[in-house]
């Protein structure tokens, strides 16, 4: 156990002697999750709505009243005819556009009911979507017969809650398996690893030395990643914070194995980098789950989203952080997670000792 620990802090001088190593692995991780939890936001502030109706009307000045209490919204100009919203839309001036129909607050008290309609800008769909929704929560809030809308466990709709679990996975994979990678890399390009080889310590333990240090950095980025989500985003942890630190440590085993056998394959530092960075990076915000939702893709890149662990790791972040659940809520998923960080473990490990020995 002497030699060890004797390579295990051989490891911890190397990343902590490089200042760029200790920039990526500490500070890094504080960087990405404050950019990435306040730059991906689909909220939209202060969205400019004009009013084609009666300013007169109560019903509409009721509902331009609503409008204007909305912190999403900002109402614009009245227009006198639908024919003026597209001049507004094309120079940017309106995100939308309420039209009432003549005698708006006269036709409700007769039928109930009275014409509305809603005009966006769709060159943004998703900004058109959003600003749409807003005002339709507005207009449901002023009509009788609306169906009551509540928003279980994000009242707010903060889109931190649906971004900072996936940036979570992100930073950790990013952080793991890239590092882990160059380090290993790094040592074959100066030739260091045969000489570490020689010594009678079997290859197993030489390649857990090399993955301790990378353990435990990356448990400190969870724990400084969780408290920046919670006191700077805001997201709450409604569940366990033991079984959030314990998938989140199967996750990082899963990112260690990745990380080792990304080093298998690569000859430089800079092919570990482009591994990592195009590989495992990409696939990871784009197929799992962290901008666009899985349910969504086509069904060839949803079996594709299986096979990335950061996808089974955000579903339970997002279950256990945003709506408290317990174990029985996400044992499918830990189950999946353990099996391919037990598989990929594994089968790095045992690539590793073939290529050296």
């Amino acid at each position: 156990m002497k030699e060890i620990s004797a390579f295990i802090k051989k490891e911890f001088k190397h990343i902590f002697r490089d200042k760029r190593t200790v920039l990526i692995v500490l500070v890094m991780p504080i960087i990405q999750i404050i950019l990435f939890g306040f730059a991906l936001s689909t909220e939209v502030h202060n969205a400019v709505v004009d009013v084609v109706g009666d300013p007169t009307d109560p019903q509409v000045a009721q509902i331009v009243h609503r409008m204007e209490s909305n912190e999403y919204l900002e109402i614009g100009e009245f227009l006198n005819s639908p024919a003026e919203i597209d001049a507004r839309l094309r120079k940017g001036k309106a995100a939308a556009a309420i039209c009432f129909e003549d005698k708006f607050d006269e036709q409700r008290g007769r039928s109930g009911k009275a014409a509305v309609r809603i005009v966006a800008d769709g060159s943004d769909p998703n900004s058109a979507q959003t600003v749409t929704a807003y005002i339709k929560g507005v207009l449901a809030g002023t009509d009788s017969d609306g169906i009551p809308t509540s928003l279980m466990y994000n009242q707010a709709m903060n889109s931190s809650y649906n971004f900072v679990p996936g940036v979570m996975g992100l930073i950790l994979m990013l952080i793991c398996s890239m590092m882990t990678a160059v380090s290993i890399v790094r040592e074959k390009e100066l030739g260091t690893l045969e000489l570490v080889l020689v010594s009678p310590v079997k290859p197993f333990w030489i390649v857990l030395s090399k993955l301790v240090p990378y353990l435990l950095l990356s448990l400190v980025n969870y724990a400084t990643i969780l408290l920046l989500s919670h006191y700077v985003m805001g997201v709450p942890v409604r569940g366990s914070l033991a079984l959030l630190s314990l998938v989140s440590f199967i996750f990082v085993g899963a990112s260690l194995g990745l990380g080792l056998l990304v080093s298998i394959i690569s000859s430089s530092q800079q092919t570990a980098m482009l591994i990592c960075g195009m590989g495992l990076t990409m696939p990871t915000m784009i197929l799992s789950g962290l901008i666009f939702p899985c349910e969504s893709m086509p069904v060839i890149l949803q079996a594709v989203s299986d096979i990335i662990p950061a996808k089974w790791y955000i579903i339970m972040v997002r279950k256990i952080m945003i709506q408290g659940a317990g174990f029985g809520d996400i044992a499918l998923e830990a189950l999946i997670l353990t099996l391919m960080t037990a598989g990929l473990l594994a089968l790095s490990t045992s690539k590793f000792k073939t290529r050296i020995s």
